[in-house]
């Protein structure tokens, strides 16, 4: 699994992507590479890298250093089609091996800065003087490349002659100079055909060096991603999860855990963001509350925290402690299936099946919106019952929100806090009320889901036939004080 193939998942987890301050192209490459690490010591690992390049950047000492690096990827251009023509013993064009040149030229300088940061180790990137030096045959030390004098022996009398040549036409005062152009051509034959030589005796003597200059463009391409995810880390002020071994009976837990991208909105518009503190354990868990109660971003931001875990990220959250796994299954909704004419019931019950096959040989993250929302509920709750006893019975953890009541059901339960009326301190609107709800998880004992739906609606004084009728059809005895109040 490479990160390529989650962006897609979610939303969120793109943005988290598009945030990463990368330099070039060869890191962006890297970077949608990244694999899903799955063993802890590999988690761990990444993290210890991304660790010390976030020190490097709080370290004011270490930024003149951190500057060079970064504007040696800045300079780095994708050579991965030369490094493949040298791979298959392709003679290279001139300006190809202008490019190796200026590569080793900025690795050579990217492992100076790496150096005095104390991070060379971290970076790896090879030693290429040897392929530099080869394209630099008169120690100019500079990255441009020329066809160089020294490169054949004919060159210097051939290129001075030819300089001559070309200074007599330039001042020739006669119309007719077809002896001297023709001279001039010729030479420019000769010239090109030497150099022709040189070009392809430097083909053969650079190709040896594939595997070391490939090994250089990667690392120089991950050098790139790890600064990045470091700076991401220090600007969002992320934090490193501990990451829990496989055979650990400890539970992932969050505190504080927020999501990136509705945080930075709600920050620009000015609003609240309140991040929310859970443990999460193999089984099922049922998480209810109200509508606008925050349940599907719950879901997104675990799993966003626990795919940027995987993939080497700091997280958003004060403290965090994760158990891998083997992926994360998001079956939140799926909008493009239903742009194509996919039933939204269709699409998220095929979705939530292939999870559940999946479920059965691999430890996963499983997120479920409101499953069966979409159907009739006599059928949506005995669906519901269905997934939640299966999965219940899988090492896998599980989150699955739901308005369904009397499930019976023997699994953890949390609930969304809700709407909290000591918060409103203005009239109330669509547009604001969210403001007044709680985030916050509580256990919920009860095989009950909150009905708060004709409490807002009332308070956002909505029709108050339709509420009456309503609040008859749930709890007819109570009818009659119900429309006093709703009318007074």
């Amino acid at each position: 699994m490479l990160l390529k193939d989650k962006l897609s998942a979610e939303p969120g987890f793109q943005y988290v992507v598009d945030a990463l301050e990368l330099m070039s192209a060869s890191g962006r490459r890297c970077l949608l590479a990244q694999p899903l690490l799955t063993d802890a010591r590999s988690i761990r690992s990444e993290l210890d890298n991304v660790d010390a390049a976030a020190s490097c950047i709080r370290n004011e000492s270490l930024r003149q250093p951190l500057s060079v690096v970064r504007h040696q990827l800045m300079q780095m251009h994708d050579i991965q089609g030369t490094l493949d023509n040298l791979q298959h013993n392709t003679v290279l064009e001139e300006i190809e091996l202008f490019e190796l040149k200026n590569f080793t030229f900025l690795c050579r300088n990217t492992i100076n800065a790496a150096q005095t940061m104390g991070i060379d180790g971290i970076l790896a990137i090879p030693d290429t003087d040897e392929v530099f030096h080869l394209l630099d045959p008169d120690n100019t030390g500079i990255p441009n490349f020329y066809i160089y004098d020294s490169y054949h022996p004919e060159l210097a009398p051939l290129r001075k002659e030819l300089k001559a040549l070309q200074t007599r036409l330039d001042c020739s005062k006669e119309d007719d100079n077809a002896d001297l152009q023709r001279a001039i051509n010729q030479l420019f034959d000769q010239q090109n055909a030497i150099q022709q030589q040189v070009i392809a005796q430097l083909s053969s003597q650079l190709a040896p060096f594939h595997d070391i200059l490939q090994t250089a463009l990667d690392r120089m391409a991950y050098t790139d991603l790890l600064l990045a995810k470091a700076t991401l880390a220090e600007q969002w002020q992320l934090c490193r999860p501990e990451i829990l071994d496989a055979e650990s009976n400890e539970n992932s837990s969050y505190s504080s855990l927020w999501n990136p991208r509705l945080k930075h909105r709600n920050e620009s518009v000015g609003q609240r963001y309140q991040p929310i503190d859970i443990s999460l354990s193999s089984g099922v868990c049922l998480i209810t509350g109200a509508n606008m109660a925050g349940k599907t971003v719950l879901l997104k931001t675990i799993g966003i925290a626990q795919l940027m875990a995987q993939f080497g990220f700091f997280v958003p959250a004060s403290t965090a402690r994760i158990r891998p796994v083997s992926d994360v299954a998001f079956c939140i909704g799926d909008e493009q299936n239903e742009m194509n004419g996919l039933s939204s019931f269709a699409s998220e019950i095929t979705k939530i099946s292939s999870t559940l096959v999946r479920a059965r040989s691999e430890l996963l993250l499983i997120l479920i919106d409101e499953p069966a929302r979409t159907t009739n509920p006599i059928e949506g709750k005995a669906i519901v019952q269905s997934i939640a006893t299966l999965l219940d019975n899988e090492p896998s953890t599980t989150l699955i929100t739901t308005h369904y009541s009397q499930l019976a059901l023997p699994c953890r339960r949390l609930r969304v806090r809700g709407f909290v009326e000591g918060l409103v301190d203005i009239p109330l609107s669509p547009e604001n009320i969210n403001r007044f709800m709680d985030y916050s998880l509580l256990p919920d004992e009860s095989d009950d889901v909150p009905q708060e739906a004709l409490r807002i609606a009332a308070i956002l004084q909505c029709d108050p036939e339709m509420l009456a009728i309503a609040k008859q059809k749930l709890n007819p005895q109570s009818d009659i004080s119900f429309k006093k109040n709703i009318n007074s």
